[in-house]
């Protein structure tokens, strides 16, 4: 009677420790840049563009040194019994396309039903900035913003509404200026109430279909 080999399970790899490279790489990788576009990373006028890019890629994308959750969680429970909606609009923004590299730009509008607690009206404008200086796409961010505050607050309705303009599609590929994207996400009552959500809609003006 033959015996039957064990049936052997190989162990996955371990995922990779992300290791952030140097400054000294990423000034390297700029002069590589340079020369790749055909210009010379040594003469006058480029001399410090690598340690000026580098600069400001940490400006661009501070957001991944911070904790986005960590933005809310001092709230206030002393509301004298206000439960109607609070509203920040027209947060502006600046953010990077994950595809392209190149800059986003518009406003966001923030909104919520308090339940129990309130969050002060700064930490949405800078819950909105921790994600737009990441590399992103909108649809993504909208939504990273809606869920994050719908986590922390557990209110009785999240919405995010965020219009921008895209220079992945102004400046390059189909050249279509002026043309402006508009994304959505809405939790709780504001998916659910059709009034609560026309209300939101007409306070922003916001072009959002279905309202």
């Amino acid at each position: 009677m033959s015996v039957r080999e064990p049936y052997i399970v190989a162990a996955k790899p371990a995922k990779a420790e992300r290791v952030r490279p140097s400054r000294a790489e990423a000034e390297e990788a700029v002069r590589t840049l340079i020369r790749w576009a055909g210009d010379d990373p040594a003469r006058e006028g480029l001399v410090e563009t690598p340690a000026r890019v580098a600069r400001a890629y940490e400006e661009f994308f501070e957001g991944y040194g911070e904790d986005p959750e960590e933005l809310l969680r001092r709230t206030f429970e002393e509301t004298g019994g206000y439960d109607e909606m609070v509203l920040l609009r027209d947060i502006r923004f600046e953010s990077h396309c994950e595809h392209h590299m190149l800059p986003i730009i518009g406003k966001a509008h923030v909104a919520y039903m308090p339940n129990t607690r309130v969050v002060g009206i700064s930490k949405l404008a800078r819950l909105v900035e921790c994600y737009a200086r990441r590399l992103q796409i909108q649809e993504k961010m909208t939504v990273e913003i809606a869920n994050t505050i719908q986590e922390v607050l557990r209110p009785r309705g999240v919405a995010v509404v965020v219009e921008a303009t895209h220079e992945c599609m102004t400046t390059r590929g189909v050249h279509k200026a002026g043309v402006a994207m508009v994304t959505s996400h809405m939790l709780g009552t504001f998916r659910d109430d059709p009034t609560t959500r026309r209300e939101l809609l007409s306070l922003i003006g916001s072009p959002v279909s279905g309202a």
